[in-house]
């Protein structure tokens, strides 16, 4: 596969005026397009061409930091370089799994959400990074993906959600294939921490394992350097973070960022910015997840602070954070040029804070990992799929069910497996369930369903599986055979036709529960409102001080 230049892609559309970008006693219009996934092919390009991958590290790369910048728009303030920054712009494959997560449904107006991944790597390799960091022994690894939000802006550009997954979450990595090199990594044969993803390929990989996660369809990725922090919370003069006391990250074994702030409210900047950002050690439970909440305030925080600061009005500052911004970008191919970026920008300054909300996937504890806490997880995920808003706010529509354009076979020629899927964490699997709704589907004229006698699965609710679209319409007509909604047959390469696991829901009687669904946000997402400026960390008192 041949590498391409930014530069000259850039040279065949039409760069941006000043004019567009606000700079000529306007401000920039809002730009009502966005670019499509850039799904095909990867091209590295921009600063030499692919970094070696470096070694395991937990120092990250700080994604919401950028991400910040460029929804104020602040990357296209950079056009005196326009050139100069598409070549510092790096583009990676946005897929590199074999399947992906069905396209939504366009609403009433024609318009489709947009879901951006943004991933930050613990990779150190350069000596900016070494420097922040330390650990001189880690230098030239394989990165981790320490650092995953997904970012969903609705399709009416009303509001904006973000889901963040713990690093250390286990979960099933699908088959992944880097073009550079065409080395195959095979789907994991058991749960695997997430952030392992980044060293399968590339961002792409850790793009797959989320489609397959969620099923929810993934446009863009950005993966960011983590060092263009210090600049960029210099340039814009500090971000306020608060705490509940006053807080020293740092133990006996010299564990923990160094961060040291007094109660209350304290404008962070440079380094003690990144300190923020990286500090587990001293957030009450010292935990992923208690950091998570910690870059959720910061990223919020720095987008007020975008909005309000006139200061940023200096051409010179705008040109700094475009130039810091740009060299720290890798991103999919669909976002590889300045244009592109500015274009989504322009969508993405569309919501406001008040109209963003910040949440932590739904997990449960195993051991020292988690992983995705049944019920909770797949309700997050489900609203963000139908795009229903976290913040309770606008009207709640039902979402639209597509009927696959595949014709379904006679009831008496569809093959259906059907497999014992009652097992849960507190009930033994159901005996004979399998063969029982075997027979009920037999009733209903699919003389051709067979039990599968295998091990019981766990499976919280029923679900149709099928493995290619020539199979769709088959799957939907045995669920509209049982009553269920179409959203319960989803695509899998798991199956080998089409396949009805019997969920925990399902425990007795003739056809699927049918239940009102629920559009709230569940409470353990953890929600935090992108305007609140009263959320403040609660400090772990063994990390305190007088």
């Amino acid at each position: 596969m041949g590498k391409s230049s930014v530069r000259g892609e850039g040279a065949r559309e039409r760069a941006p005026h000043a004019s567009d970008l606000g700079l000529e006693g306007g401000p920039a219009p809002e730009g009502a397009g966005h670019s499509t996934d850039g799904a095909g092919h990867r091209h590295r390009h921009g600063g030499g061409g692919r970094a070696p991958r470096p070694r395991r590290r937990r120092i990250l790369r700080w994604s919401a930091t950028i991400l910040s910048v460029l929804i104020l728009g602040t990357a296209g303030a950079g056009y005196l370089w326009y050139q100069h920054l598409n070549n510092n712009l790096k583009t990676d494959d946005l897929n590199l799994g074999e399947d992906r997560a069905p396209e939504p449904t366009p609403n009433a107006a024609g318009q489709t959400p947009l879901n951006i991944l943004l991933i930050g790597s613990d990779a150190r390799d350069s000596k900016e990074n070494q420097k922040l960091g330390g650990a001189k022994e880690t230098f030239g690894g394989t990165p981790l993906a320490d650092v995953q939000m997904l970012l969903h802006l609705s399709a009416d550009r009303t509001n904006m959600s973000v889901i963040s997954m713990p690093r250390d979450t286990l979960l099933s990595i699908p088959k992944c294939t880097d073009p550079d090199d065409g080395k195959v990594y095979e789907a994991s044969t058991q749960r695997t921490m997430t952030n392992q993803t980044l060293g399968r390929g590339g961002p792409g990989c850790t793009v797959a394992t989320w489609e397959k996660l969620t099923d929810i369809h993934i446009n863009h990725f950005m993966e960011v350097d983590f060092s263009g922090v210090v600049d960029m919370a210099d340039a814009i003069g500090g971000v306020p973070v608060c705490v509940d006391a006053n807080i020293h990250s740092r133990d006996s074994q010299g564990h923990g960022s160094g961060l040291k702030l007094e109660k209350g409210t304290t404008d962070v900047k440079g380094k003690q910015a990144l300190q923020w950002l990286r500090t587990r050690y001293g957030f009450d439970g010292g935990t992923d997840i208690s950091r998570a909440k910690a870059q959720h305030m910061y990223m919020n925080s720095l987008v007020r602070e975008l909005r309000e600061n006139a200061g940023l009005g200096s051409p010179n500052k705008l040109r700094k954070l475009a130039e810091t911004a740009t060299s720290a970008l890798k991103v999919d191919d669909g976002l590889g040029t300045v244009k592109k970026l500015f274009d989504l920008s322009n969508e993405l300054k569309k919501v406001s804070p008040d109209r963003t909300t910040m949440t932590t996937m739904p997990f449960e504890y195993v051991g020292a990992r988690v992983i995705p806490k049944p019920g909770d997880a797949e309700q997050l995920f489900r609203l963000v799929r139908d795009d229903i808003s976290l913040d309770g706010k606008g009207k709640k529509k039902p979402a639209k069910e597509k009927v696959s354009d595949d014709p379904a076979a006679d009831d008496g020629e569809i093959a259906v497996q059907v497999r014992n899927g009652t097992r849960t964490d507190v009930e033994p699997p159901v005996s004979g369930r399998a063969s029982a709704v075997t027979q009920i589907l037999a009733g209903k004229g699919f003389t051709k369903a067979t039990a599968d006698m295998t091990s019981a699965l766990a499976q919280e609710k029923t679900v149709i599986r099928f493995p290619s679209a020539d199979l769709e319409g088959d799957a939907q007509r045995v669920a509209k055979s049982l009553g269920m909604k179409l959203s319960s047959v989803k695509k899998s390469t798991d199956v080998s036709g089409v396949t009805l696991v019997v969920g925990a829901d399902w425990r007795e009687g003739n056809a699927p529960p049918r239940s009102k669904q629920d559009d709230k946000t569940p409470d353990s997402a953890e929600a935090l409102n992108g305007s609140d400026k009263k959320a403040c960390m609660h400090v772990d008192p063994n990390f305190t001080w007088e």
